[in-house]
């Protein structure tokens, strides 16, 4: 099998792929007006609902929460790939890396102030767990990566609400920081918003990607991006190529099964923390397996 170990070319996939997902991002961002949800109160033909719709929908289909977990992949590879580099030239990465992310913490702030959906920031913070990974074993990595994935604060929801079918979720505190802005975003000036933008923007991100389970996620795909650098599986070989198409074959097979429990299950379960759970757990595995389906292309 191909590794990383004996070259040092440019891995096109890995920038087509990037590529995809940054130009994903950016549409969704885009009808989203990037956060500032202001949108005609009428239209001036009634087919323009229509249409609105269709598109909102269908790029949401194709793209919401598959263009960013291919760039947390990516980003776990590219990781892996400059750890490498350093590591042949006797040099030990992790320093450097968490210096980097302070800079990128820094630029994150910049851009946050224009835009309550900055993701930098974030990055910047999940991105220690690479520096706290690396040196372990391919198992290891593998075996944390896949509990994070299954979403552990979703499981104890689960959990704790079958144990205690009277619990209800507690209050989302995304949906009041949120709030928040969009009221400032109505009738604050420039500085308030900036203002606003560098604080309750801040928290209605990191309250969101908590609750909705990017954290672990986004955590897991970095180690998932990490391990597919060790393995070299964006490199052009017949193994990988096998390894891709079983790949695509069974998220194709797991996609739709998913998806129909994330619909169905609500209906059947009495207990609202168990629902949430549940729904949250499934949501993010579906939207894995869709995310397959695009980097196995």
């Amino acid at each position: 099998m191909n590794t990383l170990q004996q070259t040092n070319q440019r891995i096109d996939v890995a920038d087509v792929l990037r590529g995809v997902a940054i130009m994903g991002i950016i549409i969704l961002h885009s009808i989203e007006h990037f956060n500032f949800y202001k949108f005609p109160a009428e239209l001036p033909f009634e087919w323009f609902a229509f249409t609105d719709k269709a598109i909102w929908n269908g790029l949401f289909f194709l793209f919401g929460g598959k263009a960013y977990a291919i760039f947390a992949l990516l980003f776990g590879f590219s990781f892996y790939i400059q750890d490498n580099n350093q590591k042949k030239r006797g040099k030990d990465f992790r320093l450097r890396f968490a210096w980097r992310l302070c800079l990128l913490f820094l630029l994150g702030q910049v851009n946050a102030a224009f835009f309550t959906g900055e993701i930098l920031v974030f990055y910047a913070v999940m991105g220690f767990i690479l520096i706290l990974t690396c040196r372990l074993s391919d198992k290891m990595i593998f075996i944390l990566a896949v509990i994070l994935m299954l979403q552990p604060l979703e499981l104890y929801k689960i959990g704790y609400g079958l144990l205690n079918p009277e619990a209800v979720p507690g209050k989302e505190l995304a949906g009041y920081y949120f709030n928040e802005a969009f009221k400032v975003q109505d009738t604050g000036t420039f500085w308030e918003t900036i203002r606003m933008n560098l604080w309750e923007g801040q928290l209605a991100n990191f309250t969101w990607a908590w609750e909705h389970g990017r954290v672990f996620q986004t955590a897991s795909l970095f180690l998932f991006g990490m391990l597919a650098g060790r393995k070299g599986l964006f490199l052009k070989s017949e193994y990988n190529l096998r390894f891709w198409i079983k790949t695509m074959g069974f998220a194709l097979l797991f996609y739709f099964p998913i998806v129909g429990l994330s619909e169905m299950l609500p209906d059947f379960i009495n207990s609202a923390l168990v629902t949430q759970g549940t729904v949250r757990l499934l949501e993010s595995l579906h939207k894995l397996c869709f995310m397959l389906l695009i980097a196995g292309r």
